[in-house]
């Protein structure tokens, strides 16, 4: 995932910082861009990634399968 915009919040007035990361965090969660950073912290192998993805797809295909019987 490339993030070609900053994420960014603006700090209100009177608004503790503590809260402020605390939006700042939900926002990047919200983006994905925390799932990303998990993604990338160690390289992963080409058959891994497929292997990863066929097992999502597969559990989301039992799902949609469970919810719509």
């Amino acid at each position: 995932m490339n993030v070609s915009e900053t994420v960014e919040i603006k700090l209100r007035k009177g608004e503790p910082v503590e809260r402020a990361l605390r939006r700042l965090r939900e926002k990047l969660k919200m983006e994905g861009v925390l799932d990303e950073m998990k993604k990338q912290r160690f390289f992963e192998k080409p058959s891994d990634k497929r292997r990863r993805r066929r097992a999502r797809a597969a559990y989301n295909t039992k799902r949609q399968q469970r919810l719509s019987a």
